[in-house]
């Protein structure tokens, strides 16, 4: 293999690696949280609407709010896991 073939390959690594950051990035961001939350929230008071449930501007907070907690709980349990599972695949060699 060349020299400049070489080069060429770890560009296309790099460019992989800062795409996986940038999607890192976004998956883990407030944005994309509160965009989610404030879609979850309408597509909640529509669904109330045409149910006919009383207050649904009211009644789409709980689900949203739950929602919210549950994204924030999630880094906390990701850890947990990662950490057991290294250590599984670490014992296992």
């Amino acid at each position: 293999m060349s020299i400049k073939k070489l080069e060429e390959e770890i560009e296309k690594i790099k460019q992989r690696n800062r795409n996986v950051e940038a999607d890192k990035a976004w998956e883990t961001s407030w944005t994309r949280k509160l965009l989610i939350a404030v879609l979850t929230y309408i597509v909640i008071v529509i669904f109330f609407h045409f149910a006919r449930l009383p207050n649904p501007f009211v009644n789409s907070v709980v689900p949203t709010v739950a929602f919210i907690l549950s994204t924030m709980s999630l880094p906390i349990f990701k850890k947990i896991w990662l950490k057991k599972y290294k250590n599984e695949r670490h014992s296992i060699k």
